[in-house]
């Protein structure tokens, strides 16, 4: 299954969680343009925050993680690290399994993840007593900068493959 950004309803289905939801002031959107999807904003310290992040509405995914054996993305950054975040119900509301990856700011790449690589975290801290990542489990994908540094950024996103093949 392939998610591409050829559709300009596809940004609706995208919705922000920035550090405002514990006194933060970073902001962040997802933008559909070009057959790409951008997510951007700017990023502030103050406050105690540091963090921005966008995810797809959980109704989106047709068919189910469940029998897919990994997850490619094809992005274009901006030098800094992102994660690649995966809501499932084995954990609770506020953690998430991520794995992260820094793209390249001159061309387009693509990252290929195994469940494996994945690891489950509660507001930044890792859950070491979390069950492992199931596919059939997950419900949503997004995307999240925490870095630690002030200032605009942009991921590039052309496509996310859920692949059911072995890579």
């Amino acid at each position: 299954m392939e998610l591409r950004f050829d559709d300009p309803q596809e940004q609706q289905r995208w919705y922000p969680v920035d550090d405002d939801v514990m006194g933060g002031v970073s902001q962040s959107a997802f933008s559909v343009s070009h057959g790409e999807g951008r997510f951007h904003g700017d990023i502030s310290l103050e406050n105690g925050g540091g963090f921005a992040s966008v995810r797809r509405a959980p109704d989106a995914f047709e068919p189910s993680f469940a029998l897919a054996k990994s997850v490619a993305i094809t992005v274009r950054g901006d030098g800094r690290p992102y994660q690649l975040r995966l809501k499932s119900t084995a954990l609770g509301d506020s953690s998430a399994y991520r794995v992260t990856f820094t793209p390249r700011e001159d061309a387009w790449e693509t990252f290929s993840f195994t469940w494996d690589a994945f690891e489950a975290v509660r507001r930044g801290t890792v859950l070491n007593d979390a069950p492992p990542l199931i596919p059939a489990d997950i419900h949503q994908i997004g995307f999240l900068i925490a870095d630690r540094t002030a200032g605009a950024f942009c991921l590039h996103v052309e496509k996310v493959v859920i692949n059911f093949d072995e890579e």
